[in-house]
């Protein structure tokens, strides 16, 4: 991990370094610098969450860019997957989207896209960082007309719409179908109720009314509680919820009920597999999703990769095998047949496309594997030092590892985006691996641990 850039771009409290104006204009500074891949003017497309402090990093970052000649399209509050196509679509440099994700509103962060629509490597990040601290570029100051522009495009939304309808197959809708959409107060207030009631569906929207502050509030994909209650009070065939940035989503069954990450993608994998598209016959996830996968697929014939935690890796590991199908367990799925990141509303819309071709409720379309019992426990740290310097952390680990003896796993690793330690135990008894996360937990805040 660089100096500023995370698992998922540069993030943090908005207003405290790095999360600043000043670090904004410099971070667009460098970021445009890198993107000037040819002669001419070239454009970066800039798209945000509903956060109050989107207003003053968006400003920074234009000025950032547009001091190094660079001119900047400006699409206002946009889902980050919206981002990713935009920026292939209107043929730019390079995508920008401010966004802190599932994070709190006090939080922003910034990501960037190629003009691919990927999310950038590492090598890449470490350049700009390098350039941004270096000073290397600070004498580079274009004047008079090599100034960049500032423009505003307003149909964005309709045509972020008109993408992921077209994911469908043609002539398909959700006539008959009873949605409830949470919006989580989020990038996709508009864009996901728009689309499904385009497509026919009956939508009952909650959390649709931003207002600076209220963006994963109780709300989303953290907090799917609403959404259940609003399932079962409509007599919904389904709940969605999004998260801040909308790349990622959660179902609710019929019943009320959270479908979990790791089903969904199960339910993916096997329907893509009988209509004979699962490229590979291999579904790509992290380490994170439970070992019921495998077992749950692999005796139908798909493989299961597993790369480290974070999309932009799942994602790099299947453009490198040419797999379309990946995704997490925390929502985030992967169709590389029609995007180039995880898309909360294309997600939704495919799952929405298996209930009107199958026939199947929810429940029975995720009713598809039996998760090993997991425990997932999360510890604030002050720092975040390398546990291979703290011997009793490592011997307590090995110890678990120990007991386990292949009958499940045990994950510790630092959150990318945070000052948390992740600590995730798979096993056979949930009363043994709680213990284990208990103890493990204990240890780690009595080290390293942070009041919060």
């Amino acid at each position: 991990m660089g100096k500023l850039f995370g698992t998922d771009g540069v993030r943090g409290i908005a207003n405290i370094e790095p999360m600043t104006v000043e670090t904004a204009m410099k971070l667009g500074r460098a970021a445009a610098h890198i993107f000037k891949h040819k002669a001419g003017r070239h454009r970066i497309v800039i798209g945000k969450d509903t956060r109050l402090s989107c207003y003053m990093i968006e400003s920074a970052l234009t000025s950032g860019i547009c001091s190094l000649g660079v001119d900047v399209i400006l699409v206002g509050p946009l889902p980050t997957p919206a981002i990713a196509f935009l920026a292939r679509s209107l043929r730019v440099d390079a995508g920008v989207m401010i966004s802190a994700s599932h994070n709190s509103f006090q939080d922003n962060g910034i990501k960037f896209f190629s003009k691919d629509g990927f999310k950038l490597p590492d090598h890449v990040e470490n350049q700009i960082e390098n350039l941004l601290f270096s000073g290397e570029i600070d004498a580079i100051r274009p004047t008079a007309k090599e100034i960049g522009k500032v423009f505003r495009i307003d149909d964005v939304e309709g045509r972020y719409i008109e993408f992921v309808k077209n994911s469908l197959p043609k002539g398909l809708d959700f006539q008959g179908l009873k949605v409830v959409v949470d919006c989580a107060n989020g990038a996709a207030y508009r864009v996901a109720p728009m689309a499904l009631r385009e497509l026919g569906a009956d939508v009952v929207v909650i959390n649709n009314n931003p207002n600076g502050t209220n963006i994963n509030d109780q709300c989303g994909s953290l907090y799917p509680e609403s959404l259940q209650k609003a399932v079962i009070e409509h007599a919904a065939h389904i709940g969605i919820a999004h998260d801040g940035d909308a790349d990622r989503v959660i179902l609710v069954n019929e019943h009320g009920n959270v479908v979990d990450g790791d089903a969904l993608l199960v339910a993916f994998a096997l329907a893509m597999q009988e209509d004979r598209r699962l490229k590979g016959e291999t579904l790509v996830t992290t380490q994170m999703s439970n070992m019921g996968v495998e077992l749950a697929l692999n005796p139908k014939g798909i493989h299961v990769l597993r790369t480290q935690v974070g999309d932009r890796y799942v994602i790099e590991r299947m453009v490198k095998g040419a797999y379309n199908l990946g995704g997490e367990q925390s929502g985030h799925v992967i169709f590389l047949d029609y995007n180039t990141t995880g898309d909360g509303l294309v997600t939704a819309l495919q799952f929405l496309s298996l209930i009107v071709r199958s026939g199947r409720s929810v429940s029975e379309i995720t009713n598809c594997m039996t998760a090993l019992p997991q425990v997932l426990e999360n510890v604030y740290v002050r720092e975040k030092r390398d546990l291979a310097d703290i011997p009793e952390v490592q011997q307590t680990i090995s110890d678990c590892e120990q007991k386990l003896a292949g009958t499940g796993r045990i994950l510790v690793r630092y959150s990318g985006t945070e000052l948390l330690l992740r600590v995730m135990i798979e096993g056979e008894d949930h009363a043994v691996i709680s213990e284990m996360s208990k103890t493990l937990c204990a240890l780690v805040e009595a080290k390293i641990g942070a009041k919060k």
